[in-house]
Formats: structure tokens, sequence, C-alpha cells
């Protein structure tokens, strides 16, 4: 029988405002358990999110709720987390053994598109989650350099499937393992399409909580033929700030919602720019062009990443902001990230389903 107090607690603890989900702990359904003896309360929680340091922040706010009943003496709060498969377009199944895969896609090359979707699996490999890495650029793939993985090459058991090399806790995939790095992929469409899904189902990638795709630029044929193949949990659309790249990445947007993939939301990428001698920060390609775009299509601004040299730098040398500097303001940033887009894919699982569009070839 529920007793006044754990009413009382139940209350104040529902009523808590979790930021990455945007909901409370009541809408969220994250409170698991109330106990009260006396003065002594336990909660637990849970969340469809890694958590692993973002865990203590969220039990010292919901402690900090419960200290304003004057009778609550010992408050033990516990969080816990666990990452669950997603839906995915219909007609497809999830690749085993794989819960989530994230897409991180642009309209156009030169946003960033690439560092951001390394320091995305690496901040959620931050917070706890299992993580791969798939290089689906295969005309420009970047991710073997940018994860101090140049030189390495996967090896076979069996000369049926390959064992990724791994980089900071992460397996990752690339056709750049596999070629000479001044090679140039000189290939048409199908050929592509194939050495990617051949990527994708050779790898052993074991079990993963999330394995995040660095897709090709643009919103041409590889793109498509990937979207509707490869069974996405979700998406992330990057950006910059200006016109130009918020025309293209509209496009992108587009396609992903043509085959019936939730856009979890848009990074603004070298949103601000600080200089390091005077301090002085600039808006060099723009301002608010992320914001508004996902305000126009109804979806999250999961981040405004700066453009900043240290970054770039990292990256060159295979170390990446989130490993190189994992407390520093950039770190943070692509922690942040990490979080708000691994929530915004928990939170699909509260939302109602939605009917799946019918897809229509579009004459151009």
């Amino acid at each position: 029988m529920t007793t006044e107090r754990e009413t009382a607690v139940r209350s104040l603890v529902e009523a808590v405002h979790e930021p990455y989900l945007g909901l409370s702990m009541r809408d969220a359904r994250a409170l698991d358990t109330v106990q009260v003896d006396g003065s002594a309360v336990r909660v637990g929680l849970s969340l469809g999110f890694p958590a692993r340091h973002y865990g203590p922040q969220l039990a010292a706010t919901v402690r900090q709720a419960i200290e304003t009943l004057a009778w609550a003496q010992s408050i033990d709060v516990t969080v816990r987390w666990q990452v669950a498969s997603q839906a995915v377009q219909r007609n497809l199944r999830p690749v085993q053994g794989i819960k989530n895969i994230i897409a991180v896609a642009s309209g156009k090359g030169g946003v960033g598109k690439s560092t951001t979707a390394a320091n995305l699996a690496l901040g959620l490999a931050h917070e706890g989650a299992t993580v791969g890495l798939l290089d689906a650029d295969i005309y420009g793939p970047s991710q073997p350099s940018m994860m101090g993985l140049a030189g390495r090459h996967p090896t076979s058991p069996d000369q049926k499937s390959m064992l990724a090399p791994e980089a900071f806790g992460i397996k990752v995939m690339s056709i750049g393992f596999l070629i000479d790095a001044e090679q140039p992929m000189v290939w048409r469409g199908p050929m592509v399409t194939q050495a990617l899904l051949q990527l994708l189902e050779t790898t052993r990638w074991g079990e993963l909580d999330y394995l995040i795709v660095d897709m090709p630029p643009g919103t041409g044929d590889t793109q498509l033929t990937l979207s509707q193949r490869v069974p996405v949990s979700g998406a992330v659309i990057v950006t910059t700030p200006q016109d130009i790249a918020l025309l293209d990445a509209r496009k992108g947007l587009r396609m992903f919602q043509k085959v019936a993939v939730p856009v979890l939301g848009i990074v603004e990428n070298m949103s601000t720019h600080v200089c390091s001698n005077c301090g002085h920060e600039e808006h060099i390609f723009g301002t608010g062009g992320g914001a508004r775009m996902a305000q126009q299509y109804g979806v999250e601004l999961l981040a405004e990443l700066p453009l900043d040299i240290r970054i770039r730098e990292g990256m060159d040398r295979g170390q990446p902001t989130v490993v190189a500097e994992p407390d520093s303001s950039l770190g943070r940033a692509y922690i942040d990230l990490a979080r708000h887009t691994a929530a915004r894919l928990a939170r699909t699982a509260l939302e109602p389903a939605a009917a799946f569009p019918d897809i229509e070839i579009e004459a151009t």
C-alpha cells in the first residue's frame, strides 16, 4: 500500500524535468521505484539512453527535489540505463547484434559531417554505450585517419567475415582500410552500394548499442539506396549556418523523410568562431540557420558546434576532441550532442507510432 510519504516523493520526482528527453520524469516513464522507510528515501530511475557520466548529475537534481521534504533525512537515488532497439524502415529487419543504426548525413561536403560522426560515436561510448563506426564515404574515406587507424587493416578469421580495427573502444570499418590511401575509387553507384552493404554485413560488429554510419555527402542514388536497404533507426543532419549549406541540408532531411527514417535532429557545425588570440566571437557563416531549419521541419536542434582549430588539429593527428579533450568546452559540446541524440532516439519509443508514408518517385 502506498503511503503518504511515498506519494509525496513520487510527485516531486515525476515533476523533475529531464533536459535531454525534454520531458518530465513522469512523461519519460523514468521513475522505477520509490521506497520510504521512516526518514530514509530510496528512488530508482531508468533511462533509455546511456548515462554513465550523466546519471550522477540527474541523481543530484532529483535528490535536491526530494530534500524539500523536511522529514527526508537520508536520500539515495540510483540511475540505471538500458538502450533498446528502435523501429526501422518498413520491410527491413535490424542487423543481428546491432540495436540501432544512426546515419549522420549532410546535403553537401565540407560541413564537418565526418568529424561530427566520429565525435558523436566517441561521445556515446564516453557515456557507456557499445558503439561501432561505419565509414560509408567510399569516394573520400576519412575515418581511418581521424580515428588514428591509418595503415591498419581488418583481419578475416574465415575468409567470409572481417574483424574491424578498434580505436578508443570503438570498432571502425571503412573502405579506406582495404585500398591504398592514394587510390581513387572510380566506381559507379551500384558498385559503391554493393561495397557498403558488404562492409556492413560481413563485419563482425558483435553486440552494439549504436552503429554510427558516416554517410556520403549529397542525396544521390547511393544515399537513397542505402536509406532504403540499411535498417536505420534515425538520422542526424549536419549543416553549417549559411544559406547554401542549409538549402542542401534540407534535401538530405527530406530524403530521410521520404524513406520513413526519423530525423533525430540537426547539428549546426561551425556555428561560431572564437579568435584564439583576442577571444572575439564571431558568426562568420551567419547565425540561427540551423535553429530556423529545425523549427521549420519540427525537429530538434541537437547542437551548435564551434569552428575551432583544436578540432581540426585533433582529427588530423588521430585524436578526436572527445578523446583528446573530454573535459574542455569542445569535448563537452560533443558529449552533450551524443546525449541529445541518444535521448531523442529513445524518445521515439515514448511517442505514438506514426503510419509509414507511401513513397512516391517524383519526376525531375
